[in-house]
């Protein structure tokens, strides 16, 4: 360790020194402080603009685990690293002691005055010149990584005066030499050595704060990245960066080899590689929690027919993030050197860390605010410090005297910092998705098994009913034979006893005649013979009585068949009471199924409602992307032609140039002045008092052209936006369509592949949508199906401006509908839109699906759609918008469209679905 000026880094020997040095080892742990004060704190409201929490000298338990609600009290943590002399130091400062003496076993430090004089800070840590990179890392960021791999947030933040080593602590990528690793390095080791990447998920996004704006490292063309706020809960992310999945520690490395090259530096007094932009990497880790039943689910039924779950529970996951922030050095110009445009970066950094300051001073002090909203910096730190996340902060301070005054501001940062407490929160959640899948997968067994056993008991009903009529035709049969047998027998016997008594009749007859003719021929009487004769007769009449008796025992047995076949009957009968049987089974398990698709739709909604509580809110424009690609363009060209001096305003240039010569530049031959033409137009269409003037003038046609002729992206994502900046008004959008608008932005929708441009063509069709005049001439130009065609970009911009044309074409439909014009089944459900709308109408992104909502209670409202409704198990959906939309008019809108159509309802008692 160098040394001069009769300064002396080593503490005193003695009693008191071991002591202290003993109690400071004890309480030296990862996170072990001095115990909390009594006074409480009362965290800021997300009204007041800020999310920081009012500082506190509580300690943070040791325990690693804390509920999702009560947060646990941690304070930021606070190392201090000296850098060696450097050979411009060794030359400069030869006859001069350091400014600063360490005392590592007291975790102490002395800043030098004079040869007399010194003032002693406290640190958490205190690592000399000569600490490794692996001690660094081990006293500063492994806890926080141990902390962010159980769940929490945590961040990691290097602050100092340019050159002290801020980069090389954190950013050094150890190619060639492995121990010089820095904290990025070494943490993504900790993390994918702890993670297991069959169930858990490791994402970096790498970006820089340069001059107030945010750039991406990873992709330079994402140079104006929005912050986003979360309106319910707070919470701070920039949805528009890129995020990277990481699988392995080369990639990573990869990946901040890139972001380095894209990374801002200049070569200043201070450091021939001044870092000019605060670098920021995030972390995010997804794990599932281990040791817990996901689901337990139990089957069990009657000849494995019936089942029924007795307990679905789904799996935890836990979500933390990793902040890493590599800050620009403080510097003072004077002694950096800075001028011309290094200056005015010097100011912004110097800007930001004031601001981050402000914002330390404030909760170290208690201030009842803190002007978090000053800096981009200290919005994107809000968490960090006074927010949930576990915060280790290591300042870096150099020994030369000639800088103490930067040092003395450096360490009094790191001390204030040390008085600020984060509410440490564990982030646990459910996993609904992976439960509603297995739920579906095992819907789908049910279902399989219900159609198996459905098809069973058809074919039994069908083989029984064949066998039945089989029976019983073959019983008419053999009675039909019997009785046919009988009855020729009897009528047999019949005849042949006709035939007798006829032939005694005659032979009665014969004797009668020669009895009278003996008669005649005597006088005497003959009794005996009128007695036989007598007696023929009643033997005539037994026959008869006989022949009788039989045709009744005849009819007896005809009696007795028909009992038989009544027999038969029975036996029909009861066969069609067990097809009732079967019938009844059948209507059991088709109940049995609408209670478990009742139980995935209350899963479904609970599912909905947790994802609302943790959807990021987002407002803007319609067409945001295109001011700010004018406000980029702009820029582009200020830095330019700054030696030429200062540009007009688009306003000025219009009135000073004249609208006829900025269009006639849209033909010029240049491309880049073609580029910058339409540029100029579209940012004067987006003024509704230029529109009428630009379509007069032929500014309308002119962009047509190009966007039918040119084949430059941006001319045509800039023509696309101004076309539908135009077709916000009725009179322009009728002459879009006279002049083939609707086909030209259909052809370059299909072309396209940036998202911007799609986002800018789907912007302007949905504004042509909500035409009433115009429904049947967009469909016959292929507008929806050009609508369509654009979700395979998947860009959430994208969607919402889909979403959006379709819910204004559903809204005119249901309109003309309303004023009592004859339509038929909607032209949306004939192009083939219903089956997206039901996939997206919970979306996670509030602008898709408040559209999407809208549109399906307009397609629901007409009755001719309702078929194609319950089909696509939109009726689903409707029941959920009813009872959990976060608008009350599309709530009440869904809600009146189910009781107003009789098919709905219809549907809705059969599936036992009662709205609230």
């Amino acid at each position: 360790m160098a040394s001069g000026g009769g300064y002396s880094r080593h503490s005193s020997s003695g009693a008191p020194s071991r002591l202290s040095t003993k109690i400071d080892r004890q309480n030296s742990g990862a996170y072990a402080t001095p115990k909390a004060s009594a006074k409480s704190r009362i965290p800021a409201s997300p009204s007041t603009g800020t999310g920081f929490r009012r500082s506190s000298s509580g300690p943070l338990p040791a325990q690693p685990r804390a509920s999702a609600d009560a947060g646990v009290p941690g304070r930021v943590r606070v190392a201090v690293r000296l850098r060696p002399r450097n050979s411009e130091e060794l030359a400069a400062d030869a006859d001069f002691g350091d400014c600063v003496e360490l005392q590592p076993e007291l975790k102490r430090l002395k800043l030098r005055k004079n040869n007399w004089e010194s003032e002693t800070y406290e640190f958490d840590e205190v690592l000399t010149e000569f600490a490794s990179q692996k001690r660094v890392y081990e006293v500063v960021a492994k806890p926080v990584v141990e902390s962010v791999l159980e769940g929490y947030n945590g961040t990691v933040m290097a602050y100092g005066q340019t050159g002290t080593g801020k980069t090389f602590t954190l950013g050094r990528l150890g190619d060639e030499d492995t121990a010089a690793r820095g904290i990025m390095v070494r943490a993504m080791e900790d993390i994918l050595a702890d993670v297991s990447l069959e169930t858990d998920t490791v994402s970096v996004s790498y970006m820089q704060l340069y001059m107030e704006t945010i750039q991406d490292l990873l992709d330079p063309a994402n140079d104006n990245i929005a912050i986003v706020e979360d309106p319910k809960t707070g919470d701070v992310s920039l949805p528009a960066a890129t995020v990277v999945d990481v699988r392995d520690q080369k990639s990573f490395v990869e990946l901040l080899r890139v972001g380095e090259q894209h990374r801002f530096a200049a070569n200043t007094k201070l450091n021939t590689e001044s870092s000019r932009s605060h670098a920021i990497l995030m972390v995010h880790v997804r794990r599932t929690v281990k040791g817990r039943q996901d689901m337990d689910m139990s089957y069990r039924g009657e000849n494995g027919h019936h089942t029924s779950s007795h307990s679905l529970r789904p799996p935890v996951i836990r979500k933390s993030k990793l902040v890493v922030v590599d800050l620009a050095g403080s510097e003072r110009i004077d002694k950096s050197g800075s001028e011309g445009h290094t200056l005015e970066e010097a100011k912004s950094i110097n800007l930001s860390l004031s601001a981050l300051g402000k914002c330390i001073n404030a909760l170290a002090e208690n201030s009842p605010h803190v002007p978090v909203r000053d800096s981009k910096l200290t919005r994107l730190l809000r968490d960090s410090f006074g927010g949930t996340a576990r915060t280790s902060l290591v300042v870096t301070i150099g020994p030369s005297p000639r800088h103490r005054g930067e040092t003395a501001s450096t360490i009094m940062f790191g001390q204030r910092a040390m008085k600020v407490e984060n509410m440490v929160k564990l982030k646990e959640e459910f996993d609904y998705k992976s439960l509603c899948r297995r739920l579906d997968i095992e819907l789908d067994k049910l279902i399989a098994e219900n159609e198996r056993q459905r098809k069973y008991f058809e074919d039994e009903v069908e083989r029984l009913r064949v066998e039945a009529q089989k029976r019983i035709a073959e019983a008419e049969k053999s009675c039909k034979i019997a009785l046919e047998n009988e009855k020729t027998k009897y009528q047999q016997d019949y005849m042949d006893s006709i035939k007798k008594l006829e032939e005694k009749w005659k032979v009665n007859q014969q004797a009668i005649e020669k009895s009278r003719a003996e008669q005649e021929s005597r006088t005497a009487t003959k009794s005996d013979e009128l007695l036989e004769v007598r007696n023929m007769l009643e033997n005539e009449k037994n026959l008869r009585q006989s022949s009788q008796d039989e045709i009744i025992d005849l009819r007896n047995q005809v009696q007795h068949w028909k009992k038989l076949e009544e027999s038969r009957g029975a036996e029909i009968v009861k066969l069609r009471k067990l097809l009732d049987t079967e019938a009844s089974q059948k209507e059991k398990l088709e109940e049995e199924i609408a209670v478990l698709k009742s139980q995935l739709l209350q899963l479904s909604l609970e599912a909905e409602e947790t994802r609302r509580s943790l959807d990021r809110g987002a407002s803007g424009k319609i067409f945001p992307g295109l001011d700010s690609l004018m406000s980029q363009a702009n820029r582009n060209l200020q830095l330019r032609d700054q030696t030429n001096g200062p540009k007009p305003p688009i306003a000025k240039l219009f009135e000073q140039v004249g609208l006829q010569k900025i269009l006639s530049l849209l033909e010029s031959e240049d491309a880049d002045v073609r580029v910058h033409a339409v540029k100029v137009v579209a940012n004067l269409a987006a003024e509704e008092a230029n529109q009428e003037k630009i379509v007069e003038a032929g500014g309308l046609t002119s962009l047509l052209t190009l966007l039918r002729s040119s084949e430059d992206e941006t001319i045509r994502r800039v023509a696309a936006g101004a076309i539908a900046n135009l077709a916000m008004n009725e009179t322009n959008q009728e002459m879009i369509m006279a002049q083939g608008g609707v086909s030209l932005l259909s052809m370059t929708a299909s072309d396209a592949e940036d998202p911007q441009t799609l986002r800018m063509v789907a912007g302007a069709i949905a504004n042509l949508c909500g035409n009433d005049k115009l429904q049947a001439r967009l469909r016959g130009e292929g507008a929806i199906k050009a609508l369509l065609g654009m979700v395979k970009c998947g860009h959430p911009d994208v969607l919402a401006q889909v979403a959006r044309g379709i819910a204004n074409f559903a809204k005119c439909e249901s309109r003309a509908a309303t004023q009592g014009n004859t339509m038929g089944k909607s032209l949306l459900i004939e192009d083939g839109s219903l089956p997206w709308i039901v996939k997206n109408a919970n979306n996670e992104a509030a602008p898709i699906r408040r559209h999407i909502e809208l549109a399906l209670c307009h397609l629901a409202q007409h009755e001719v759609n309702a078929k194609e409704i319950i089909n696509e198990g939109a009726l689903w959906e409707l029941v959920r918008i009813s009872r959990d939309c976060s608008r009350e008019d599309i709530r009440m809108l869904a809600y009146r469209t189910l009781t107003s159509s009789p098919s709905l309802q219809a549907e809705m008692r059969r599936l036992r679905i009662e709205l609230n």
